[in-house]
């Protein structure tokens, strides 16, 4: 263990990172199944960094409530809807412990794991990640896209990212502090912890249905995390694009060398649909080039902006609690909502 992250005092042993997006529903539930996992696993000391994300619904206050209940509560509010990635880079940036657990607020990825995860840390591994042998509550369409992109990205991904495999993590603080020292805009969490390296070890699950409230995960939401994953991890899209390109090229060349044969031997061409159906070809395939290599420089002049990754409009800790860990790439409006005792 390095001598950044070992033996610093005051720090608990085990953060739980959780961003919340309208869970105000869920919030009471998740905290004391948190609480009982860690009573399972043996931690008395522990935070959890419940993080809003620009929720519409009552949730920061419900975080509010947890805070002034619970000392071991850590609520940051974010100043507007950032999206899961940043939000989750939030509380890893903020959260102080030695072990971080990664869960969501909805309950589909079971707290009662932690102990069997904490195990298996004990045993060497640096990161325990959740892989779902099942999903409970999901309808065919979402199951069966989950299951074909995760296949794809593995395929076309530079590094080895496992298959069917969320957020859902516990993670020692070394690579904790490696994680938050990546600074690029547009993140996939679980493809950059996989990048990291380090012993990484599958426990597998069944995930849960939704208990209450409705998943923030949209259609459009989950397309852009896609395209996020598979341009921050691969560069085959731009191959695909050089070999669709490339390949009507050749199509190209044999209709010019059919068109001189039929010039030759006498014949016409009829009508403008075979003319049109070829601009419409190459067009669509220039059109989809142009696009692709669009995605890449776009997020190439999002990078270079380097703007912060979140802002934090309000860090509630509780009296006494100790001090939060100031985020690398982003930044807090508000150092504390309630103060220290004496100060």
């Amino acid at each position: 263990m390095s001598a950044t992250t070992a033996d610093r005092g005051g720090d608990p042993n085990l953060s739980i990172v959780v961003p919340c997006y309208n869970e105000a529903a869920v919030l009471r539930a998740l905290y004391t199944r948190l609480a009982a996992a860690c009573a399972a696993a043996g931690e008395s000391e522990f935070e959890i960094v419940l993080i809003n994300d620009g929720s519409r619904d009552n949730t920061w206050e419900v975080i509010l409530g947890l805070c002034k209940h619970d000392r071991r509560v850590t609520g940051v509010d974010l100043s507007r809807n950032h999206g899961h990635q940043l939000a989750l880079s939030a509380g890893l940036a903020l959260c102080r412990g030695r072990r971080v657990l990664v869960i969501d607020a909805d309950l589909q990825d079971p707290p009662e794991l932690l102990p069997e995860m904490m195990r298996l840390m004990d045993d060497g591994a640096d990161v325990v990640y959740g892989q779902r042998r099942s999903r409970a509550g999901e309808g065919r369409f979402k199951t069966l896209s989950a299951t074909g992109f995760y296949r794809v990205l593995q395929r076309l991904a530079d590094v080895s990212i496992p298959v069917d495999t969320g957020d859902f993590r516990l993670m020692r603080r070394e690579v904790v502090d490696l994680l938050n020292q990546m600074p690029e805009q547009h993140r996939f969490i679980r493809g950059m912890v996989s990048w990291l390296g380090f012993n990484q070890v599958a426990l597998p699950y069944d995930r849960e249905a939704r208990g209450t409230g409705e998943t923030g995960y949209t259609l459009r939401k989950m397309v852009r995390l896609g395209l996020d994953a598979i341009t921050g991890f691969s560069t085959a899209p731009l191959r695909f694009a050089t070999y669709l390109a490339c390949s009507f090229l050749v199509i190209a060349i044999m209709l010019a060398i059919y068109d001189v044969f039929a010039l030759i031997l006498g014949g016409t061409v009829r009508g403008w649909a075979s003319m049109f159906l070829a601009l419409l070809v190459f067009s669509s395939v220039q059109l989809f080039c142009l696009g692709m290599l669009g995605e890449y420089v776009g997020r190439i002049y999002i990078e270079a902006r380097r703007r912060p990754l979140f802002i934090v409009k309000e860090l509630y800790r509780a009296p006494g609690a100790a001090a939060s860990r100031l985020p690398e790439h982003g930044l807090v409006a508000e150092r504390d909502l309630v103060p220290e005792p004496g100060k």
